[in-house]
């Protein structure tokens, strides 16, 4: 994905306090802010690395077959 200048835009929303308190302490963020941007960038990073693989499954890089580990 390519990157673009930041734009930061405030935003109203009604959140559930336990998840928002729940991300941020997952997050490690200091914020509620930190906590939603955190979350937000990790959405997207979901969606690029679904992407990629949907790609490499449509060109046949992943078999059927799986190796275990040790």
């Amino acid at each position: 994905m390519a990157r673009t200048r930041r734009v930061i835009r405030r935003k109203n929303m009604l959140i559930d306090q336990r998840k928002l308190d729940a991300a941020k302490a997952a997050l490690g963020a200091e914020t509620e802010t930190a906590a939603v941007d955190a979350a937000l960038d990790l959405v997207v990073f979901r969606a690029e690395v679904f992407r990629g693989l949907d790609a490499l499954v449509a060109a046949g890089g992943l078999g059927t077959r799986t190796r275990r580990a040790g």
